[in-house]
């Protein structure tokens, strides 16, 4: 058995690494597909967010599953790259690593806004991605569905998830008021009406923001959700006039590509004439070239400078890390340990048919050997083969048994199946 995860976040490479690796949905579906047919007896997942990349691989068979240097080729190639252009900003974890990994970022933990929500339903979406393109397995399965029911186990016994919880939340509340100290006179153009769009939105009309725009490539997603807290909605092709007239701007679009590039805001700039513009890019890849922060009059933020400010979100949560970190490892104890046990109950049962056909043999060529044996007897002799039987079979099944709960059965088991020759 073999678990495997190989990927970034905003913990191990800035925003350019994350941007080359980011999928869109139907990139990612084109790549479990491509996955499947070179690997067809392994499991996977990919789970891409703005924060993160990680490829998740799983096989009941080591020889089955891609190796490290396989999957850091595989996930490089879905982008064009070579391999040595990732691997310095890739971290790779195995089997145990592997779920409490995953069990952490579930629960947000690992999340650059600690206790944000939206983890746990991206985590499901990728998890029902690999299950609609038929790369989720039976490891996949028990590893997510654990996940998701760790996640809920943190947010119900921790206070993890009060107060500002998620990256807008803290971009409008803890960083934009540092630039503004009213938002009810600003124009605000809000570019994407996703899931993100949507919770920015709600934050900045809750900071006081009246004047709000929505843009978006489908119109009527964006006319839903200005309808919803009172905003306004512009055509796409009106980008350099909205642009032109914004205080602020957030994007948080899907973009494969800048949609804002620095020879298009020449012409914005000429008509903001020096007027300041604060931009908050929240998208990934990254919405606004970043060269435009070189416009004097541009003040440029990206996901990674919203570090500082979400390192002291996570700091006012630290009281609530050991609890929610008990959970997990004791989740993660007791996963590995079903795990194992599920790895090694078909050797322990063919262990014991192999047992329990030699004890037959054995007595069938003793009752045709033995004359006039009553039933009694046979009935006693029978118990005492049955105990000769258990108690040669105890010491290699509990020592089994107790590397199950360490989490390393395989060497055990592969000795047990040389030594009694126990054939898959």
């Amino acid at each position: 058995m073999r678990l495997q995860m190989i990927g970034c976040s905003h913990r191990t490479a800035n925003v350019s690494i994350r941007e080359k690796l980011a999928f869109t949905g139907e990139q990612i579906s084109d790549a479990l597909q491509r996955f499947r047919q070179r690997f067809p007896d392994a499991e996977a997942v990919l789970l891409s967010t703005c924060n993160r990349v990680e490829f998740y691989t799983a096989s009941e068979q080591d020889a089955a599953a891609p190796n490290p240097q396989e999957a850091v080729e595989f996930l490089a190639s879905c982008h064009g790259l070579l391999p040595k252009e990732i691997t310095a900003d890739l971290h790779r974890y195995a089997d145990e690593q592997v779920v409490r990994h995953l069990f952490t970022v579930a629960a947000s933990l690992d999340s650059m806004v600690m206790g944000e929500a939206q983890i746990l339903s991206q985590v499901k979406q990728a998890y029902e991605m690999a299950q609609s393109g038929e790369s989720a397995g039976p490891l996949i399965h028990s590893c997510f569905q654990a996940a998701i029911r760790v996640a809920k186990l943190v947010a119900s016994q921790t206070a993890i998830h009060e107060k500002r919880v998620s990256v807008p939340s803290v971009a409008v509340g803890d960083f934009v008021s540092r630039f503004f100290d009213r938002l009810d006179d600003k124009r605000v153009l809000l570019i994407g009406a996703g899931e993100m769009g949507q919770e920015t939105l709600r934050y900045l009309t809750e900071a006081g923001a009246r004047h709000v725009t929505v843009m978006n490539r489908n119109i009527e997603r964006a006319e839903q959700l200005a309808s919803q807290l009172g905003a306004v909605v512009a055509d796409w092709d009106s980008l350099v006039d909205q642009l032109s007239e914004a205080d602020l701007v957030v994007s948080t679009t899907g973009a494969a590509q800048p949609i804002v590039t620095s020879d298009m805001y020449r012409s914005v700039s000429r008509r903001r004439h020096q007027r300041p513009l604060f931009v908050l890019d929240l998208a990934v890849p990254r919405d606004f070239a970043a060269d435009l922060g070189e416009f004097s009059s541009v003040y440029l933020y990206s996901l990674d400078d919203l570090q500082a400010v979400c390192e002291m979100n996570r700091k006012s949560r630290q009281a609530e890390w050991p609890q929610a970190e008990r959970i997990i490892e004791s989740e993660t104890v007791r996963f590995m340990t079903e795990l194992q046990h599920r790895d090694s109950a078909p050797t322990i049962r063919r262990f014991r048919e192999q047992a329990e056909l030699a004890k037959d043999r054995e007595l069938r060529r003793l009752w045709n050997r033995l004359e006039k044996v009553s039933e009694a007897d046979q009935r006693e002799i029978t118990r005492s083969f049955d105990r000769l039987v258990n108690k040669l079979l105890h010491p290699p099944l509990e020592s089994l048994r107790d590397e199950a709960r360490q989490g390393n059965t395989a060497g055990l088991l592969d000795a047990l199946k040389r030594l009694f020759q126990l054939h898959d």
